[in-house]
């Protein structure tokens, strides 16, 4: 091993120390090395070890039969750095190993599978209490709904969320089919306005069973809040009265939803919680339902008044379907069989958001 690499990754570790960013290490490392400055790639992936904890600047023994033929040992070496860093570019790649661009992206896609994706967001990272509570919860929802399978109708479930005067369309839906010839659309880009309506919304699975809009400049904390779950429960007797006395309430952990005297008027009251793990859209009907169906109705109109906007946003309430409710109360049975499949990871339809 030559002593110029070592004094370099010796460099980076020093820069890792100090809390430099790769960019800003490799940077320095061009600064003090010159043209004898280890590649961008070699040095991103040293940067990462070092950074995840490794303290070694040599190289580890390896063992077993070398690879013989160049495409074989291309591939290896192309596995090995991306599996060090996975945010290497194609180029990065290329100039490490010495083959051209292509050489590299056929390796990557042919011969080892791999796609480059983002990153999904999801709300925390969850830990293995949290994990443990989200299938905690699922599978005795799914024991209670196996033990009577009309428990569901008796579920209402609710939520508050920001809707925007104008709201930009999302890029999926500006999708234009087009011929290969014909110029890309262009787009420009546009920002939420300023002006927002707070919704609150509960539905069962037969439909809406109350919505009313905040007042402006109101804060949904707990007393407030208490006053729309009373008149939520006189609604309820009203369009519900099959299930007036033994209605049970989804809603999330929001501050002012599990507040204690929230939690003290439904017990008085005589209604039954439903329980929600903490931090999982993924099992909130109003998440993945509700707003986002109510929400993409609207999305890129310009409205020229808050009355008109909250008119558009309540008539697209109106126009879900009653099979639409009952499809999503099947799906939302069916997100709790698939939290407990993931053992409590997040996850998006059926597939699993996990780390590799």
């Amino acid at each position: 091993m030559e002593a110029r690499n070592i004094a370099q990754r010796y460099a980076i570790f020093f820069c890792v120390k100090l809390g430099d960013s790769a960019t800003t290490t490799h940077g320095k490392l061009q600064q003090a090395f010159g043209d004898d400055a280890m590649s961008r790639a070699q040095a991103f992936c040293w940067h990462k070890m070092f950074f995840e904890g490794r303290t070694i600047v040599e190289d580890e023994q390896r063992s077993g039969r070398p690879s013989t033929t160049p495409t074989s040992n291309n591939t290896a070496r192309v596995r090995e750095l991306v599996r060090s860093y996975r945010r290497l570019t194609v180029s990065m790649i290329a100039d490490e190993v010495n083959v051209n661009q292509e050489a590299v992206r056929r390796i990557l896609t042919e011969e080892l599978g791999m796609r480059k994706i983002c990153a999904k967001m999801v709300p925390r990272n969850l830990t293995e209490q949290q994990r443990d509570a989200r299938v905690r919860v699922c599978a005795e929802l799914l024991e209670q709904v196996e033990d009577d399978p009309e428990l569901m109708e008796r579920f209402i479930t609710g939520d508050e969320s920001w809707f925007f005067q104008y709201d930009p369309e999302t890029k999926r839906q500006s999708l234009e089919w087009h011929s290969k010839e014909s110029p890309r659309p262009k787009k420009a880009h546009m920002s939420k306005s300023k002006l927002k309506c707070m919704l609150v919304c509960f539905f069962d699975s037969m439909g809406i069973v109350h919505k009313e809009w905040v007042p402006a400049g109101q804060i949904v904390k707990q007393f407030y809040y208490k006053d729309i779950l009373e008149t939520l429960r006189k609604r309820v007797m009203r369009v519900r009265p099959n299930i007036a006395t033994n209605w049970i309430l989804h809603h999330d952990n929001a501050p002012a939803h599990a507040a204690f005297s929230v939690v003290q008027f439904l017990t008085f009251k005589g209604v039954t919680v439903m329980p929600q793990p903490p931090y999982a859209p993924d099992l909130a009907p109003c998440d993945f339902f509700l707003f986002q169906k109510t929400k993409s109705a609207v999305k890129g109109h310009h409205f020229e008044s808050t009355e008109d906007f909250q008119r558009s946003v309540m008539q697209a309430l109106n126009n879900i379907s009653e099979a639409a409710f009952q499809e999503c109360y099947k799906q939302w049975q069916h997100c709790w069989k698939t939290c407990v499949q993931a053992q409590g990871m997040y996850f998006e339809g059926d597939r699993i958001l996990v780390d590799e």
